[in-house]
């Protein structure tokens, strides 16, 4: 009778897991845009959609970190971010706004 419990009680963490990644993933993409917006920024030149799929994976990343306890390794976000747009840092607020909300 015990073991049945146990298997429901780690079917519910594996779904509450799910559930938590999905609404961060793409939850997380309306409450960004909605940030950016009210605050008059536009969006950058660029690959079509790239920024919502960075987002994606941006979310997905600092959740899992989170979820690990590797709170501190979360900085090797904004850092890789921050090298990629080495060249465009004349567009450092979109970029802070947009990570800062994306990982809120």
């Amino acid at each position: 009778m015990r073991l049945g419990s146990e298997r429901r009680g780690m079917g519910l963490k594996v779904l509450a897991i799910l559930v938590t990644y999905i609404l961060a993933i793409y939850g997380g993409s309306p409450f960004v845009t909605m940030i950016l917006r009210r605050f008059g920024v536009v969006q950058e030149e660029g690959l079509e959609r790239a920024g919502k799929i960075i987002g994606y994976l941006e979310r997905f990343l600092g959740l899992t970190l989170v979820l690990h306890g590797q709170y501190t390794a979360i900085a090797f976000i904004f850092t890789g971010k921050s090298i990629a747009r080495f060249e465009s840092l004349r567009r450092a607020e979109y970029y802070l706004v947009g990570t800062f909300a994306s990982l809120s």
